[in-house]
């Protein structure tokens, strides 16, 4: 594999001097390694996945970024209520929504209270315990839209009793997870007999496509299903309701006479039509031998492998469109799978910790490789994605904007800018909603959504609403767009919504008359978010945030040729001095007492993230910002933290040159920061798996290797006498 040549983001050189330096940057080392490139196989499948017990928590997915599919120690989705406490066997798509229906025909209006601060009157959308309308209103409007588990399909496995196999029979478990084609080879027994099933997903289309080995199917003993669930309607969906059932339809689609029991032809299509209120989509299915389909109850269908051979193949598509056309076989998919994953893989940053002195160093790599597979599949559609990506839902299956960062960020720093650009497009689609926000709450520009859906809807939250701090992450993002490309094709395609959300960010502060400066709040809640939102005002991190993203874009009017904005100097020359005391900085203004009082010691260190993913400005002193870090290091409640809050510890000790403690931010032993064997950062029984800490680990890592701006030398968050380092393809954070 040949070099990349990649040209610095802030080369003011000429051209061959760029690539020159790009050249040297290129691939770095610690502890005098020698230059070599990276064996980019051999790095992915020294941690390929292999589980040999059924474990609710280590279920493998397969996906394309905006379609997952979550499997069992069989290789499919046979015993869904087993996982359903560990990691559920979701299948999910971006395109996959519901809504109950609005019989009592709520307003989203009647989740609106109104707020006095600082002088106006704010309304915000909140959960309220009365009146019990707008309590139900608000209710609904979180509730809905929520996103779909859109089926199983699993085996069902006769025993010589003629009951059916259980999770405890299934014998011999050796399960792989090859990351580098997408293949998950499942092989067990059961009562002596060998079954192997072989699952891939297609990277363009919503198929998943299996073949399935083992004299069970010449003996009519192993047959596939289909099963549809009904969504629960609670903050976590496993996919596992089987109640309900006269609320939703299936409906089965063949050349066939319904309920006739005879084989289908090879190739031929069928489909299962699933209906529930105005929501319809579509399982098809095709195989490579005869079988036959019939109902079995309501919801759930049986395909039975014609007698005489013991392989057989089929593929599945889920699809919200109707027409049946031809589905890819399985030697089809297995060909488009591997030549996707092969091309991720070569593609963008690596990074390589063979050689390390540091006992941590093979458990780093295997987080950092199971984590850009799992974000690669979870995260890369036209969407933000939840929290739990397309495994389950978490918070009704909804985005959270503040999160996106953590999610999307990283594919930019590792030189997949165009996976980050696939969700960050979408901003343009909810644009009005945004500047809908903003102008009900009596601001300028675009206030942009917090815990949202798909078209931009907001979700009423009595600590949601009031977050901001998702407000720069899009001319972040932007920004990193045209530090990768440096062209005015990308000034041109984000300038308005850069413009629009400095607008807002330019409107928010108030002005203090007694300090003659500008605050944030009264009215906001940090990242941090264990503060009250009417009382709290001057977060260190959002008033850095806030400093530095409004700069970005006064950058980008210069680019392209305009003025500075005086609204924007007048906001960044008059904003309020990141609040200190002790010699240290606060996590807000209005809570001196943060480092003594114990609930303001949980949750989020945010007071971190001022030297974390952005750059210190002239307001920063890192005297005082390494004296914050170490109070913190101490007194955190460290067990009452989230899993992006390691790699932002991480990358605040980076910025302050302190490697020992970047790697030890990285492996705290906190529950929260438990990676599976799945590679999934659980958190608790709630949130099984947490994809912003797998992302925020890829960003940490990023930083850790390439620096920032301001680094003049490679690997500034590794110590050198004990990391051997190599890496390529990495972008620095600014």
């Amino acid at each position: 594999m040949t070099k990349k040549k990649v040209m610095p983001f802030n080369c003011e050189y000429p051209y061959m001097k760029c690539i020159a330096i790009g050249i040297l940057s290129l691939t770095c080392y610690v502890a005098h390694a020698q230059q070599s490139t990276i064996d980019r196989q051999a790095v992915v499948r020294r941690h390929t996945i292999h589980i040999n017990k059924a474990d609710s928590l280590s279920s493998l997915s397969i996906g394309n970024g905006g379609f997952a599919f979550t499997v069992d120690v069989t290789g499919l989705q046979s015993f869904p209520n087993f996982y359903k406490g560990g990691v559920p066997l979701g299948t999910q798509s971006e395109w996959g929504w519901h809504s109950f229906p609005n019989t009592d025909n709520y307003k989203f209006e009647e989740t609106l209270r109104t707020y006095e601060l600082e002088g106006k009157k704010i309304p915000y959308p909140v959960q309220v315990k009365e009146p019990e309308r707008n309590k139900k209103a608000a209710d609904y409007f979180r509730v809905n839209p929520h996103r779909l588990q859109l089926g199983n399909v699993g085996l069902e496995i006769i025993k010589k009793n003629g009951q059916p196999a259980g999770i405890t029979d299934i014998e011999n478990i050796d399960q792989q997870l090859d990351m580098w084609t997408g293949e998950i080879n499942s092989r067990f027994t059961v009562e002596g007999q060998p079954v192997q099933v072989i699952t891939y997903a297609h990277q363009q289309l919503d198929v998943v496509a299996v073949k399935i080995v083992s004299p069970l199917i010449k003996q009519k003993k192993l047959v596939l299903t289909i099963h549809f669930p009904y969504p629960n309607g609670e903050f976590k969906d496993v996919g596992v309701n089987d109640n309900n059932a006269n609320k939703h339809t299936t409906v089965l689609k063949t050349s066939l006479p319904p309920m006739s029991g005879l084989p289908v032809p090879a190739g031929e299509v069928v489909a299962i039509r699933h209906q529930l209120d105005t929501t319809q989509y579509e399982v098809q299915a095709s195989w490579k031998q005869k079988a036959s389909i019939q109902k079995s109850v309501a919801h759930h269908f049986i395909i039975t492998p014609e007698a005489g051979a013991n392989t057989f193949e089929a593929s599945f598509l889920f699809t919200a469109n109707a027409s049946k056309k031809k589905l890819p076989s399985f030697e089809e998919t297995t060909r488009n799978s591997q030549s996707g994953w092969a091309q991720f893989w070569r593609s963008g940053g690596a990074v390589d910790f063979a050689g390390s002195k540091d006992s941590r160093a093979p458990e780093l790599e295997r987080r950092m490789i199971l984590s850009q597979y799992l974000t690669k599949i979870q995260c890369a559609s036209n969407f933000p994605p939840q929290e739990t990506g397309l495994t389950y839902n978490s918070w009704y299956g909804k985005p959270h904007l503040e999160m996106h960062w953590w999610h999307a960020v990283h594919f930019a720093l590792w030189g997949r800018i165009e996976l980050m650009e696939n969700s960050l497009d979408w901003y343009a689609t909810v644009a009005d909603g945004a500047k809908a926000i903003a102008k009900r709450q009596g601001f300028d520009g675009l206030r942009w959504q917090k815990m949202t859906d798909h078209a931009g809807h907001e979700a009423p939250s009595s600590v949601g609403s009031f977050l901001i701090w998702q407000q720069p992450h899009f001319i972040y993002m932007a920004e990193l767009c045209y530090r990768e490309k440096k062209t005015r094709k990308v000034l041109d395609k984000y300038k308005d919504l850069v413009f629009a959300t400095a607008d807002f960010m330019a409107s928010f502060p108030s002005w203090d008359p007694v300090k003659k400066k500008y605050n944030l709040g009264k009215g906001l809640i940090p990242a941090q978010e264990c503060f009250d939102a009417v009382t709290t005002f001057n977060p260190t991190y959002e008033l850095a945030y806030w400093h530095w993203a409004l700069n970005v874009a006064q950058r980008w009017r210069i680019r392209l040729g305009l003025p500075r904005k005086e609204a924007w100097d007048k906001i960044i020359n008059g904003l309020a001095p990141l609040p200190q005391a002790n010699g240290v900085y606060l996590a807000t203004e209005s809570t001196p007492d943060c480092y003594t009082t114990d609930r303001y010691k949980t949750d989020h260190p945010a007071v971190l993230a001022t030297y974390a993913s952005i750059p210190g400005s002239n307001q920063l002193d890192t005297v005082v910002m390494k004296s914050t870090f170490d109070l913190v290091w101490k007194v955190w409640k460290w067990e009452d933290t989230w899993g992006w809050d390691f790699p932002l510890t991480a990358m605040a000790a980076t910025r302050l040159h302190l490697p020992e403690k970047a790697i030890d931010a990285l492996f705290l032993p906190v529950r929260t920061n438990t990676y599976l064997v799945n590679g999934h950062n659980f958190q608790d029984e709630r949130l099984t798996i947490y994809l912003p800490g797998n992302g925020g680990l890829l960003s940490a890592i990023a930083l850790m290797c390439a620096g920032s701006d301001a680094d003049k030398t490679p690997n500034p968050g590794f110590p050198a006498t004990t990391w051997t380092v190599k890496w390529e393809g990495l972008r620095k954070m600014p």
